[in-house]
């Protein structure tokens, strides 16, 4: 039998270049406006800022050689190699793992989404008191030595994807590093001033719901994207995507109205978020009553997790822990649980269908992203401490880093 030679499908190709325009306008505006309407009007220019200036870094890097050490090939199970470097070697001709009907450059860019969107995310973790200059080194660094190796382990034929985790649009890649690494964050740099005594709700609603929206619909490039083509697998995941949103939002309104008396617009904003991010590793792999299942335990857990930070001592600013880091072990562990081969012939069994090693497999790929992720940022964080120094000074944090960090305001 003769080989199939892989060929460019002009569908598929027009569907992932979309999906990839989709994805970055959930990180600018989309991540940019959501982060920028929940933190103080003093600080809302500089909080967009890290969305949009990370964006530009990441995107240089990654063709430079971030795409190389993610996706090139296989070092030992950890690391690609640096062959694919400036791009070499990765042009317009298919290739046969990482999308056999799309031009490598399709795919190549398409990932660097997903590379640019992880570091912003943590960014919502330490808003409001992290100096500009240590962002952008803390960005850089967090991105070559934490976000490449893990998204080479799952993704890039490393060695958690050939014991046969499952991440299909990013749950551990991107939810679980960016969440364990926001709770190593706001650990490391403390609370921000007047933290629990001074109010600091956020300071423009319509923004966040504006921003949910768009969050929203470039989540459906994110994950129905990943089937890498105009396929059924990518209307699976669409489905998916949305019945979790819509499960969550609503399971967080319902427990936020038990638990508070009053339903609150953040509150389904946040539900939503919460749900999107849960179903995104299994979102090719579920059906839309496991998808459902997936957003009612969002909703509830997510909740549960920003109404105890405080137990714990930590200042999570933008709820990049409840929310990403809560939500991505869970999505995770109930890929484990709920995949189908029914639904997704090329995916796998979870334990109710039959396949307790699966939830195992599952289990450990939690348990090593999230201590490299928690072990690197610290390491991180300690390195940029030394060279520049992490936090504004009080009396900039006072003035707010629109003032202090860019000489702009955000409101006359």
């Amino acid at each position: 039998m003769n080989p199939v030679i892989p060929q460019i499908d002009p569908a598929d190709t027009a569907w992932v270049l979309i999906a990839t325009a989709l994805v970055l306008a959930m990180i600018v505006p989309g991540l940019a406006l959501f982060y920028g309407g929940l933190v103080r009007s003093k600080n809302v220019l500089g909080t967009i800022m890290h969305s949009f200036v990370i964006l530009c870094l990441v995107s240089l890097l990654w063709i430079l050689f971030g795409y190389s050490l993610a996706f090139g090939p296989d070092k030992w199970g950890l690391i690609g190699g640096l062959e694919w470097a400036g791009l070499r070697d990765v042009g317009l001709s298919p290739h046969p793992t990482y999308g056999p009907t799309i031009p490598h450059q399709a795919f190549m860019i398409f990932q660097m989404m997903f590379a640019a969107i992880t570091p912003a995310l943590i960014t919502g973790a330490f808003a409001e008191r992290m100096k500009f200059s240590a962002l952008l080194l803390f960005s850089v660094l967090w991105s070559v030595v934490i976000y490449c190796p893990i998204a080479h382990w799952l993704w890039g034929g490393g060695w958690l994807g050939k014991l046969g985790a499952l991440d299909f649009a990013g749950g551990a890649v991107v939810h679980i590093s960016s969440g364990i690494s926001a709770l190593v964050c706001a650990y490391v740099l403390g609370k921000r001033q007047g933290y629990g005594t001074e109010y600091m709700a956020p300071h423009s609603m319509p923004m966040v719901l504006l921003a949910t929206g768009l969050v929203w619909v470039g989540w459906f490039g994110f994950n129905a994207g990943s089937a890498l083509g105009a396929n059924a697998i990518a209307v699976t995941a669409f489905l998916s995507t949305h019945t979790a949103a819509v499960t969550a939002a609503l399971a967080w309104m319902a427990v936020e109205w038990v638990h508070r008396g009053t339903p609150t617009v953040l509150g389904i904003a946040s539900g939503a978020v919460a749900g999107l991010a849960t179903v995104t590793p299994g979102a090719g792999y579920v059906g839309p009553f496991s998808a459902m299942l997936i957003g009612l335990a969002a909703g509830g857990l997510s909740y549960a997790a920003i109404m105890n930070k405080g137990k714990f001592g930590y200042d999570d600013s933008l709820d990049v822990v409840g929310i990403h880091g809560v939500g991505g072990v869970f999505g995770v562990l109930a890929t484990g649980l709920l995949a189908s081969k029914a639904v997704n012939p090329g995916g796998a069994d979870g334990l109710l269908y039959g396949n307790p090693g699966f939830l195992g497999v599952q289990a450990l790929a939690v348990l090593a992203v999230a201590l490299f992720a928690g072990i690197g940022t610290y390491l991180i964080l300690k390195l940029v401490d030394r060279l520049v120094g992490l936090r504004v000074s009080p009396e900039e944090e006072r003035m707010g880093l629109d003032l202090s960090q860019h000489n702009e305001r955000a409101y006359s």
